[in-house]
């Protein structure tokens, strides 16, 4: 049998999971309720069978293959589940059948996983949704949704996809890198490590701004670890991705609506609510729409220490950023009130960026010094050497964040 990728091979294991999906309900067999052992040898000696009965010139690892994948569209997500497995793989995008990208080490790469064809894509898409109780057809084309471990996943279905299923994933791990991973791994110098800690402590209201993978999550995950302990931290996010070992945290989540399209809980409404719950400190996972207002008023008016992450290339684009957060979801004011409101509850922006080579850093930090000609005046308190850039240094590889 040719290589894994080959047409024939892909319609073969469309056949044998046909006949073993018959196999399993003429045996009355319910694939939650049976143990791995059990299911692994089902699939094992039934493959087997069907291999050996329709003469197939399948050599011992191809075999071995073919029933190792058809226990994986039996039992788990089919293809994903060698990548699912990959503690390597932070990413998972599926663009089609034929083309599934991976990224690891911060640098995104084909990956050699396929599937059979599209309705193939849609059925594993479906099959993570289902204990989720998210539904996905052409009256509800596109979903976002967490997985149980944390990951966060969106997938999105013609006629919305034009060139047919997409599916992103992008998994959660346990394993946070330190401090001291960070320093090792040059994505901050040890002067950056000790003027994030003394920022944090001293109760400066922190942005941390970067583009898409460049590791914001991580490093807000990490200036969250220098919270005194006596404090009380109230976090909010549409994925709980945050892992803060303290002992006083109320951690909120947004929900999306159901089937019927009612029930949503906003970061919004979450934001206000935290106002209620008397929290020293509010963390906001990523502000993406209007409750950047609130924050912005919880920072002004009693909350210092606050933080949360934004999408912009460069410090000065984060500020514009929330300006335009702030117009289309209705904060009614002028443009100077809307930069004295900004300038005064931002206290620092920390700027995350990512490498040719998918190496991620904190490019600079910048304190908000404001004043009434400029609100939006900054003084640079911490800039990456210039020597990070080499071409010595982009050749180097190793991700980090």
């Amino acid at each position: 049998m040719a290589a894994r990728t080959d047409q024939e091979y892909q319609n073969l294991k469309k056949r044998v999971h046909f006949v073993m999906v018959e196999r399993l309900d003429e045996e009355g067999i319910e694939v939650g309720n049976v143990s791995d052992d059990v299911l692994m040898s089902f699939v094992q000696t039934n493959v087997s069978n069907f291999v050996a009965q329709n003469r197939m010139p399948l050599s011992a690892h191809d075999l071995t293959t073919l029933i190792r994948e058809i226990y994986d569209e039996v039992a788990g997500f089919g293809p994903l589940e060698p990548l699912l497995a990959d503690d390597s793989v932070n990413d998972i995008l599926v663009n089609g059948p034929e083309d599934v990208f991976v990224e690891i080490e911060g640098v995104l790469q084909r990956a050699s996983t396929r599937f059979i064809d599209d309705d193939h894509v849609v059925r594993i898409i479906r099959r993570i949704l289902a204990p989720l109780g998210r539904r996905l057809d052409e009256a509800s084309p596109m979903v976002d949704a967490r997985l149980p471990d944390g990951s966060r996943v969106n997938a999105i279905i013609p006629p919305i996809a034009l060139d047919g299923p997409s599916l992103s994933i992008r998994k959660f791990t346990q394993k946070h890198l330190t401090a001291k991973d960070l320093v090792a791994r040059g994505s901050m110098t040890n002067e950056c490590l000790d003027l994030l800690t003394q920022l944090v402590q001293g109760r400066r209201n922190i942005l941390v701004s970067g583009g898409t993978g460049t590791g914001k999550t991580t490093v807000l995950n990490l200036l969250s670890q220098f919270i005194p302990r006596d404090e009380r931290v109230v976090t909010i996010e549409d994925s709980a991705e945050l892992q803060l070992n303290h002992p006083h945290i109320v951690r909120l989540e947004t929900r999306p609506p159901n089937t019927e399209g009612s029930g949503r809980i906003t970061a919004r409404e979450l934001v206000i609510n935290a106002l209620r719950m008397r929290p020293d400190r509010i963390i906001v996972g990523e502000v993406r729409s209007g409750e950047i207002i609130e924050l912005l008023q919880a920072m002004n008016t009693g909350h210092e220490g606050s933080m949360s992450t934004l999408h912009a290339n460069t410090a000065k684009d984060a500020l514009v950023r929330i300006e335009t957060l702030l117009a289309v979801n209705g904060y009614d004011a002028g443009e100077r009130a809307i930069g004295r409101l900004i300038g005064s509850s931002l206290d620092v922006i920390v700027q995350l960026t990512r490498l040719p080579n998918g190496r991620r850093l904190v490019s600079e930090v910048v304190s908000m010094r404001g004043d009434s000609d400029n609100p939006y005046r900054m003084d640079v308190l911490y800039r990456a050497p210039d020597d990070v850039q080499t071409p010595e240094t982009l050749v180097s590889g190793g991700a980090s964040l």
